[in-house]
This record gives structure tokens, C-alpha cells and sequence, in this order.
């Protein structure tokens, strides 16, 4: 939620801001405050509000890459960097480089954040309650660093580094993270490496109309690197974007995450959030083994307007074999509508609201689709 947040005010605010101008060819170049032969750097304002921060204000910003060996099929090289700070005392501060070099043939993908947020826990399983929730406050600085190698057409492989240091500054005194002891209630690192597969043929990433995404990774934490406990992690996430007609197009999504090993709650699956289970509080729910299965009806109905249905379905559980119990699985379903932000740019702003069981259900703004 809080990245949906921040990427939504940095396009959205530009938006509000740039619209009012009568030049829409020079939109971008209306907010470039240095260009070169080779670079372009734009300066973005943020400014939002939401229940659990109150206002927040900050500033962002990003540097494009020009050159031909750093694009890659219309794709710019380009590190989007942000910082944010609320009347709660709550600070985001994220740099995400994203860069193409050989002319596209080996990509660098990282991501860096410093986040200062209290966050809510429920406990852990497909069954907590409502009344279980809990604030903890945490102090987060995360290093995610990916190495691939393109291997023509579509296939990619890499490595990753994963460095992610959590300190927990409160808890509720009696409360679940402390009385039963949960990994990770006081400090959790993560540090490890890992390996990335896959296989991609969209014809763009933020919004794509039509193509593959197949991704695995497998992730390992271990204490040889620094990390608190050793666990491993496996992710497999399989998308198909099905044109029908010159309109409207069906997406699906199934996603799966199994963890093994002594799993600090920080590094569970997490149910929920604006991607995967849209309708329920990211986190909401927390395991070892989660999957998500959802189905999108994308409809243009103008040239830069289009309307969205979604229905979804997924779990939790602490072993494989636990799944698709009739009772923790938990449905979701809901509508939206997408605004395309800028006409020679496939940039979208995102509004979707979901619906899931038991009185869960969010409001998302966002940039670009949720899978």
C-alpha cells in the first residue's frame, strides 16, 4: 500500500500540475530541470494524505538514460528516487535503479529503501481475527540487487543480493509478537542470495496488451551472510495477457510463494496489498505457503480511458499440503478504471476498489496495472 501510495502522488500530483499546461507534446519536458546528450533528469513534487499518515509531503524525482546501449525495446535505463516525510513522523526515503547496458543484453534491476512506518499484525495463519490487530513500529533499511542476462529473444537469467536489516523499535507490551515469541519480534536481517528465471514477451510492462510473463526466483537467507535465521524462499508468478478483439483483453495471474525453514514474520507471505489480493490489508494474512489466482477484464473504452472487473482467490498456510481448505480460502472481487496519463507514453494512473470476505475491502491508487 505505501509503494502504491507514493508511485500514485508522484504521477498523479505531476499530472494535476502539468495538465494545466496547453502544450501537451512538451508535458515532460515541462517538469526536466537538466538535460544532456545522454541523461534526462525530472523533478516531480509529492503531497498526499491517508488515515494511517496524516499529511505527508516530500519530493522525487528521476534520471532517464539516453544512450542507444541503455534502452531496450523502447524501455529507457532510468533510477527513480523519492523521499517522504508525514505529520505522523513517519519517513520513506527509496532509490530504484533500473538499468540496461549492451544494448539491452544484461540488465540491472535494484532497489534500496529506508522506511521508518508502524505497521499492523494480526498474527500469524489463515485463520487470525480481526481483534488480534496489533501496531508495532519498525525501523527498515532493504538492499535488493539483480544481475540478468538476456538470452535473445526473451528469456532471462540472473542473480540476486538480498540485504534487509528490520528493527522493531515497539510492541504491544502482552501482546502476540511478544507472548508468543514470533521470529523476528525484536530484530530480523535477511541476507542471501538468489536466482532468477524468466520468460518475458509483453509488449510493454507497465500496461501490457498482450503476451507472456512466466518469473521463478528462489532466495536464500543464511547466517553465513548475516542473516538472523536461515530459511528459503521460492517464488513463481505466471501471467498471460489474451486479447479479445481491438478493445478488451483477459489477464490472469498465478502467483505462489513457499517458504521453508525458520521464517521471520517479516519474510512470510503476505496476503493482500494493491498486486496480488486486492480487497484485503497487505499482510493481512501471514505464512510460510501462499498462491493467488486472479482473473482481469480490461476494457477501452477511449483512447486513453479504460475500465476494469477483477474476481480473485488465494491462501495461506503453514504447509502446501494445508491448501484449498473451503475455509481459508479467501475470494475477492472488484472494479476500476485507468486513465492514461500521457498520449505518446504507456504510463497509466489506477483506481480499483475490492471487495473481500469478512469486512475486508481498500481503496487502491496506483500507476500503471496491477499485474
Amino acid at each position: 500500500m505505501k509503494k502504491i501510495i507514493l508511485y500514485s502522488c508522484l504521477f498523479f500530483i505531476s499530472f494535476s500540475v502539468l495538465g494545466q499546461r496547453k502544450d501537451e507534446n512538451n508535458v515532460v519536458k515541462t517538469d526536466t530541470i537538466a538535460t544532456g546528450k545522454s541523461t534526462q533528469l525530472i523533478a516531480i513534487p509529492i503531497a498526499f494524505y491517508t488515515p494511517e499518515t496524516g499529511f505527508g509531503f516530500g519530493g522525487g524525482g528521476q534520471l532517464f538514460f539516453l544512450k542507444k546501449e541503455n534502452t531496450f525495446k523502447n524501455r529507457l535505463s532510468n533510477i527513480l528516487f523519492s523521499g517522504i516525510y508525514t505529520l505522523n513522523e513517519q519517513i520513506m526515503f527509496e532509490v530504484t535503479p533500473q538499468i540496461y547496458f549492451g544494448e539491452g543484453n544484461y540488465f540491472i534491476d535494484a532497489h534500496y529503501l529506508l522506511e521508518i512506518y508502524p505497521n499492523s499484525f494480526w498474527g500469524i495463519g489463515s485463520n487470525s481475527l480481526d481483534v488480534n490487530e496489533e501496531i508495532y513500529n519498525q525501523t527498515t533499511h532493504a538492499l535488493n540487487v539483480s544481475f540478468l542476462k538476456r538470452l535473445p529473444p526473451d528469456l532471462n537469467f540472473g542473480f540476486q543480493f538480498i540485504f534487509k536489516n528490520h528493527e522493531v523499535t515497539e510492541i504491544k507490551e502482552g501482546g502476540i509478537l511478544e507472548s508468543q515469541n514470533i521470529i523476528g519480534n525484536r530484530r530480523t536481517v535477511v541476507a542471501g542470495l538468489g536466482a532468477v528465471f524468466n520468460y518475458d514477451t509483453r509488449d510493454n510492462t507497465g500496461s501490457p496488451n498482450k503476451g507472456f510473463y512466466y518469473q521463478a526466483k528462489a532466495q536464500f537467507s543464511s547466517e553465513i551472510f548475516g542473516a538472523t535465521s536461515g530459511f528459503n524462499k521460492f517464488i513463481i508468478d505466471l501471467r498471460e495477457y489474451l486479447p479479445i478483439g481491438a478493445r478488451s483483453l483477459l489477464a490472469f495471474q498465478l502467483y505462489s510463494e513457499n517458504n521453508f525453514g525458520e521464517v521471520p514474520f517479516q519474510a512470510l507471505a503476505s496476503y493482500g496489498g494493491g498486486s496480488r489480493a486486492r480487497g484485503y490489508f497487505f499482510g493481512r494474512y501471514l505464512d510460510k505457503q501462499m498462491y493467488v489466482s486472479q482473473i482481469e477484464y480490461r476494457w477501452r473504452f477511449k483512447e486513453r480511458w479504460t475500465a476494469n472487473a477483477f474476481t480473485l482467490a488465494g491462501e495461506v498456510a503453514e504447509r502446501p499440503e494445508d491448501f484449498f481448505s473451503i475455509n481459508n480460502i479467501k475470494p475477492a472481487f472488484g472494479l476500476g478504471v485507468r486513465y492514461k496519463l500521457f498520449k505518446d507514453k504507456d504510463t497509466w494512473l489506477r483506481f480499483d476498489y475490492g471487495s473481500g470476505i469478512d469486512g475486508n475491502s481498500g481503496i487502491y491508487f496506483g500507476i500503471n496495472e496491477a499485474f
